[in-house]
Parts: structure tokens; C-alpha cells; sequence
């Protein structure tokens, strides 16, 4: 099966500020990952082009790091994941960037499963977590996306099974 999955979010700051907190994913000063209520993204050796990492059971190698503009994945976990998944980071005007998160990949039959029956939304709400603690970076009006019945049954199981 075919995914293409995009999250975007436009937000009040500059995109030399912007590219600053993306440049602080998979450190010990994280500030964008949503480490609160998901598992830590990690990376032996920092986010360099080579390195492997991931979060959870999803694994990944970094295949392109642009701090300013870009830093695209490539998954080799799950099985049946074939493709990539990336952070973008555009400035739309002064004072106003984009920054998107894409899943680009083909699945297999197993991987379309994971993906149909969990992965998804589960996915979805950790980028859209980590869009909010991003964006609370420049913003008083603090943002918080709250889960779905779906996340909040899935995350129960997984829960139940530790």
C-alpha cells in the first residue's frame, strides 16, 4: 500500500528560530519531541547523516540533515515499513514559518496492518503532540491536541502489556 501521510503547522516565529529548536531533536535538551508521553527519540552519536536511531520500535537511519531546512529518515523498523519520513522546516514570510512532517513509504501486507490498525493514529498524535510543543515555544496561547478514543485505547493496551 501506498502512505502518504503530511502534518503541517504554521507558526509565529522566524525560521532561523524554528531551525534552532529542530536542531536540539534527539539530544539531552530536546525541545520538541514529546518525551512527556512518548518514547525518546534517540540517536548514538547525535542526528549526523548515517546515524541510526528511532523511537519505540520504530528504527530509522538519518539519510539527509539540512539543520536549516531538513532532516529526512529512512526506515529499516518495522518490517514492511519501505520508505522514508521527514521534518521540513520553509519560511513562509518574516516572522512566519512552515514546518511539515512527512511519511513517504510503501508497505507490505504486514506492514499495512501495523499501519491501518495502530501505527496511524498513533503517529498522528505524536506529531501533532510535538507540533504543539513546538509552536508553545513562541506563543502564550499554549496549544494541546488532545488524543482520540482510538490513541487513548491503543495506548491502554500497550500499557497493560508492560
Amino acid at each position: 500500500m501506498k502512505v502518504l501521510n503530511i502534518h503541517t503547522r504554521t507558526i509565529n516565529a522566524s525560521k532561523k528560530d524554528v531551525a534552532r529548536l529542530l536542531g536540539t531533536l534527539s539530544t539531552d535538551n530536546d525541545m520538541i519531541w514529546p518525551k512527556e508521553s512518548w518514547p525518546k527519540m534517540k540517536f548514538k552519536g547525535g542526528i549526523k547523516v548515517g546515524a541510526k536511531g528511532g523511537h519505540g520500535p520504530i528504527r530509522y537511519s538519518v539519510e539527509k540533515y539540512d539543520p536549516n531546512e531538513i532532516i529526512q529518515f529512512r526506515f529499516f523498523r518495522p518490517l514492511g515499513f519501505n520508505g522514508i519520513h521527514k521534518f521540513d522546516i520553509k519560511e513562509l514570510s518574516v516572522g512566519k514559518t512552515e514546518v511539515s512532517h512527512v511519511i513517504d513509504m510503501d508497505t507490505d501486507l504486514g506492514g499495512t496492518i501495523k499501519w491501518i490498525c495502530a501505527v496511524k493514529y498513533l503517529h498522528n498524535a505524536l506529531i501533532e503532540d510535538g507540533f504543539d510543543k513546538m509552536e508553545n515555544h513562541f506563543t502564550d496561547n499554549k496549544k494541546s491536541t488532545e488524543w482520540n478514543f482510538w490513541v487513548k485505547f491503543l495506548r491502554f493496551i500497550a500499557a497493560r502489556k508492560k
